[in-house]
């Protein structure tokens, strides 16, 4: 098939291309990628200052951690596709699904036993709380139906993960009166190093201490809220979660879509803190940012309850559930990762991002900078101008998505440092720029 130039492409994406979190027609022309090798996407034209290679700044949404075009992923998806792409998951498996799930139970912290493997993230979200809710609907209290979260989260696009996005300040406030009513607690207070705040803890217990005999679950980002605004919690609050949870008869559920495999820091964010939860969702990183592919894990004590149940079935089935091609490059992900010193590589990304991000404190306009794991985040004081900033960063040689009064960073954790100071120094111009 013969290769449509740029223009065409552009003109074929205006027509008929729906974008994410776009109108429709599209009024920002997006970058044509040609190709993406190692760290860097290969443009189909030149950009601002002249580019026609962009450092990529963002992992293509969190996910690509091993970078692009990766030898080990590459060879595990070829291998698997001469095995078998898909075959559906209904009264089948496949030793890929197999090793996966034993393997995430392996590295998850206990007791996480259970795996049921989803497509996305948003998905995973909803299994996770389709099974809270069935634990309780099968152990006799139908009752304990509703959700708790704390304010400023971002759980996904789909209905009930909308639900327990936050109410206000986040993009979903439009379906305020179609959604499930959740409970929202206000926002745990800044910072990863700060110590519990005392007032907090007891105005979370006694909201929760209220509703207990009607809540299923809690569920929250640990430690990172990502798309909700990119806030950095104390793992004491977790802690403080799972205590509460347990005191009152809650389920505790953590969405580490965004924070597993190593971008907090800790392998799972979890670990921070030294608390299980009862669900754990998981995604993005998941395939190295190969394929889509999600989980949610959940211990014995909910998959029994729900076994036990009037409908002792969890009736949920994606078509590509489990896909074989997914798994297999999940699997070679996940050997990657813990065959080397990962933790040494984002803490080395941690390293320069604070050292590149620091001057941003000077820039006008900008309120904070923080930085965790392979994070790190300037937020201004107003709205980002996202054409100026992203035209700013690309001049840089840099690819960022900045959003809301974010300019943020999650590069590769292969990033080498020249290529982390080279993607602090755009967040930068962007941030002024912006």
């Amino acid at each position: 098939m013969p290769q449509l130039s740029a223009d065409t492409l552009l003109s074929l994406d205006r027509a008929h291309v729906w974008h994410p979190y776009g109108p429709m027609p599209g009024t920002v022309t997006p970058y044509v990628v040609e190709s993406a090798s190692g760290v860097r996407l290969r443009l189909a034209e030149p950009v601002a200052g002249g580019r026609r290679e962009l450092v990529d700044g963002m992992s293509s949404w969190w996910a690509a951690i091993h970078g692009y075009r990766h030898p080990v992923l590459d060879e595990a998806v070829r291998e698997q596709l001469g095995r078998m792409s898909h075959v559906m998951f209904g009264g089948l498996t496949h030793e890929p699904a197999v090793r996966l799930a034993s393997r995430l139970v392996e590295i998850t912290p206990e007791p996480l036993q259970h795996v049921f493997l989803a497509d996305s993230g948003s998905v995973a979200v909803e299994v996770a709380m389709k099974m809270c809710l069935q634990y309780w609907q099968s152990t006799g209290r139908p009752e304990k139906n509703r959700l708790l979260t704390w304010r400023g989260g971002y759980h996904g696009d789909t209905f009930h993960p909308m639900s327990v996005c936050d109410p206000d300040g986040g993009m979903h406030h439009l379906w305020g009166g179609v959604l499930p009513g959740q409970l929202f607690a206000p926002q745990p207070p800044a910072g990863f190093g700060a110590s519990l705040d005392v007032a907090y803890a007891s105005a979370f217990e006694e909201l929760m201490a209220r509703h207990a005999h009607e809540l299923a679950a809690v569920i929250v980002e640990p430690v990172v809220q990502g798309a909700g605004g990119m806030q950095f919690h104390s793992p004491a609050y977790l802690r403080m979660l799972r205590e509460l949870c347990d005191k009152h008869g809650v389920l505790l559920v953590f969405d580490e879509i965004a924070t597993g495999f190593g971008r907090s820091g800790a392998l799972f964010a979890a670990e921070h803190a030294g608390v299980s939860p009862d669900v754990m969702c998981l995604g993005k990183a998941i395939t190295g940012g190969y394929l889509t592919l999600a989980a949610a894990l959940c211990t014995s004590e909910i998959a029994d309850g729900i076994s036990r149940g009037e409908m002792p079935v969890l009736a949920h089935g994606p078509t590509f559930m489990g896909n074989p091609l997914a798994c297999a490059v999940a699997n070679a992900s996940i050997d990657l990762l813990l065959g080397q010193d990962w933790q040494v590589e984002v803490k080395r990304i941690e390293t320069g991002l604070v050292d590149g991000l620091t001057p941003a404190r000077d820039i006008p306009g900008v309120r904070d900078v923080r930085v965790q794991g392979a994070i790190g985040v300037v937020q201004l004081d107003h709205p980002v101008d996202v054409i100026a900033a992203t035209e700013a960063a690309a001049r840089e040689g840099v690819w960022l998505r900045p959003f809301r009064d974010l300019i943020y960073t999650m590069p590769p954790y292969v990033t080498e440092d020249e290529d982390v100071a080279r993607i602090a120094a755009a967040v930068n111009a962007a941030a002024v720029a912006g």
